[in-house]
């Protein structure tokens, strides 16, 4: 089958949106950022959310050594982000030995719009975010959606996107089903 990978930015929803998924689908979710985590922690990083402020040359050496320990779990789903935001700009979240370890068979997008996702961000208490502004948040939606089509383009997976509006999660679940069976 091949990997299926779900991202987003950071609020939108999609840790939220694939836990109820996999439950009605009894599916197994690997979160990229917690594989890359448990190898940054042998690095001296304390938090998730520091792993985006490392230098481009570490975060790529992490993501290669996630991408080759989620490579040996066989067929599973990816919970990650499609692009990073850094202080030197937009980082590939699967640059290409990453998509070539995975081989990922649909690459799942997960949106709202800026205003919603702007909105839990400021609500979310339980993660220390970046602050962003509305715009920032349109951009980076809009940096996910032209690298998922580049990521598509190399792989040949294909690209849903699944829109995760406020209070409407259960129709974000019936969007994603059909993808992850």
């Amino acid at each position: 089958m091949g990997a299926i990978v779900v991202t987003g930015v950071p609020g939108v929803g999609k840790t939220t949106v694939m836990n109820a998924a996999a439950e009605a689908k009894k599916l197994k979710i690997v979160v990229y950022g917690s594989v890359m985590f448990e190898i940054a922690q042998k690095e001296g990083v304390q938090s998730r959310d520091d792993m985006r402020k490392l230098p481009p040359e570490q975060q790529r050496k992490i993501q290669k050594k996630a991408a080759e320990s989620i490579q040996k779990m066989g067929d599973v789903i990816v919970d990650t982000h499609c692009t990073v935001r850094t202080p030197k700009g937009y980082l590939p979240g699967l640059p290409a030995w990453v998509l070539e370890a995975l081989n990922p068979s649909v690459i799942v997008l997960v949106e709202a719009t800026a205003e919603e996702i702007y909105g839990r961000r400021m609500r979310d208490t339980t993660r220390e975010r970046d602050s962003e502004n509305v715009d920032a948040i349109r951009l980076h939606q809009e940096m996910n959606r032209a690298a998922a089509m580049a990521y598509a383009t190399l792989t040949g997976a294909t690209v849903k996107v699944v829109q995760n509006h406020d209070q409407r999660v259960a129709d974000a679940i019936q969007q994603i089903l059909p993808v992850v069976q």
